[in-house]
């Protein structure tokens, strides 16, 4: 098989990888790429989101199956465009993208169907939206962009005057720009927090294990949100009980929801959960591959990469056997110093090899999230810039290996926590 691999972040590095195991894969590309992928995948200068660009590579390189990693190009129906010019793709149609793509269709698409999720309003105007919270007076509550915001569109708010500012920075300054057109108003839910990444071909669900990210910039979950500066895997909150009444709850009540809207979902569907007194509620859907849970959840999958991703384009995932490692995985996110806000790029990465990994490290892989390569150098161009992961037979050996590999790894104002794994 021929692959091309659409993105070019720390996700996108671990799928590249997995596939790299499989012995029917005999090329990958991947466009845009970055500079630690380039050292896996032949990289080509063709933005995420231009669909008649990467129509245009996957026609000069023949490839068998295009995967489509980010959200926003499903969000725009690259897997329709691809589909439509005969590829086949991995990853949901536009109309199964909405999902995640707008907060409002999936908050309404779980009351309808019975799907545990917090209880919410919808609002298109910020002076209705700021009654209703006050109205309420029941804090922290939390406000959310209604499309794509980078994974930072969720702000909890703790008190009146934040909710004000939350609301202000969405709906009127646009911020996240026509994402903030609607926001939904969500109560606080507590619990742990789990992620689940699955596998469905529209007929077939299959989980994959279960992961833990760590949203806030620094240690103790303070700060602003990210789009992630850690996982863990497995969950440690999450175990085969609660695992199966996910299935039957909220997992499988969601594809045939999906179903019954005509908007069948093929490809991975993230499943955004938190374990709360009253039992799971998802808090978001995702359309694809979590980053960095990805980063976590593939070094644990024992079967063909490949086998899997091809089976779900071609709607036979039943007959695929999907098995998993008892390892644990732990990754810790190394940040450009100012993450999320502003940091500066093009700083000198040190103590990687040629091709981007930690020499000697072993059950150590260094996955290139914002890197490029710069007069031969590995140079930073991103917020999240390395996800450094490890394995190990308990969660320990995983987080003890990770941090020490991080340890050996240098670039000016390199920020990251010091307590994966070790908070809810």
């Amino acid at each position: 098989m021929k692959i091309l691999v659409v993105g070019g972040g720390g996700r996108e590095h671990a799928i590249i990888r997995k596939l790299k195991e499989s012995p029917k894969v005999e090329a990958i590309y991947c466009a845009p790429g970055n500079g630690g992928i380039a050292a896996d995948a032949e990289c080509f200068p063709v933005n995420a989101m231009d669909i008649e660009g990467m129509k245009a590579l996957a026609k000069e390189k023949a490839v068998d199956l295009v995967f489509v990693a980010p959200d926003d190009p499903l969000a725009a129906g690259m897997v329709d465009a691809m589909e439509e010019a005969g590829f086949k793709a991995f990853g949901p149609r536009a109309s199964a993208a909405i999902i995640e793509s707008s907060k409002v269709f999936s908050k309404d698409l779980m009351k309808k169907y019975g799907i545990p999720t917090a209880g919410y309003e919808v609002f298109d105007d910020p002076a209705k939206a700021l009654a209703y919270i006050e109205s309420q007076g029941k804090y922290p509550v939390v406000v959310k962009a209604d499309g794509l915001a980078l994974g930072k569109g969720v702000i909890i708010a703790e008190n009146y005057d934040m909710a004000k500012e939350a609301v202000h920075s969405i709906m009127e300054d646009k911020v996240f720009g026509a994402s903030g057109n609607q926001v939904v108003i969500e109560e606080f839910l507590t619990g742990p927090e789990v992620s689940v990444l699955a596998f469905t071909d529209g007929k077939t669900l299959k989980p994959m294990v279960s992961s833990k990210d760590h949203k806030r910039a620094l240690d103790g979950d303070k700060g602003k949100n990210t789009g992630g500066m850690g996982t863990v895997s497995p969950n440690p909150y999450y175990d085969d009980a609660m695992a199966q009444r996910c299935m039957e709850e909220i997992f499988l009540p969601t594809v045939a929801a999906m179903n019954a809207e005509g908007r069948p979902f093929k490809g991975c569907l993230y499943f955004g959960l938190m374990l709360t007194p009253d039992g799971p509620k998802v808090i978001e859907y995702n359309s694809r591959f979590g980053d960095p849970e990805t980063q976590v959840v593939l070094p644990r999958l024992k079967s063909d990469f490949a086998d899997i991703i091809l089976a779900v384009a071609e709607e036979r995932l039943a007959d695929q056997p999907v098995e998993w490692s008892d390892e644990a995985a732990a990754c810790v996110v190394m940040a450009s110093g100012g993450y999320p806000a502003s940091y500066p790029k093009g700083l000198e990465i040190t103590g990687l090899d040629e091709n981007g990994q930690l020499p000697g490290a072993e059950g150590v892989t260094v996955y290139h999230a914002g890197t490029a390569l710069k007069d031969g150098k590995l140079v930073t161009s991103g917020g999240r810039v390395l996800g450094v992961t490890a394995l190990g037979k308990t969660l320990d050996e995983a987080l003890n290996k990770a941090y020490a590999a991080v340890e050996k790894i240098h670039f000016d104002g390199a920020h990251y926590r010091k307590d994966i794994g070790r908070t809810r």
